[in-house]
């Protein structure tokens, strides 16, 4: 079974950057890319950024310009670099993998706090 474990959240000021990471472990599981989504309470889960193994990323658009998405094949690892962020990239941000034909696979969430 395959288990995703997140690291890296926490509170920032506007303007200031973090970084998650994400690693993915178990027992016979094949990655096809990894990704990120944020969800604040009573909304959906919205795509921040996905890449696929081959180094392709995908931003939604609040990320593009501002995070940057890298995929460490080796140790399973995807990581979000978050620079200038602002008070509406709060939220808890899910770690997802398109592995063993399915992208049903996420994280526990992790909680990313922006203040004024």
């Amino acid at each position: 079974q395959l288990q995703l474990v997140e690291s890296g959240g926490g509170s920032v000021q506007a303007g200031g950057s973090l970084t998650l990471s994400c690693t993915a472990s178990g027992s016979r599981f094949r990655i096809n890319g990894m990704g990120w989504y944020r969800q604040i309470p009573g909304n959906r889960r919205d795509l921040v950024a996905e890449i696929s193994i081959g180094g392709s990323a995908t931003y939604g658009d609040s990320a593009a310009g501002r995070f940057t998405i890298s995929i460490d094949n080796s140790k399973n690892t995807v990581t979000l670099q978050m620079n200038s962020l602002k008070p509406e990239d709060t939220g808890v941000y899910y770690c997802n993998a398109d592995a063993n034909w399915s992208r049903d696979n996420w994280g526990q969430g992790i909680q990313v706090t922006v203040s004024s």
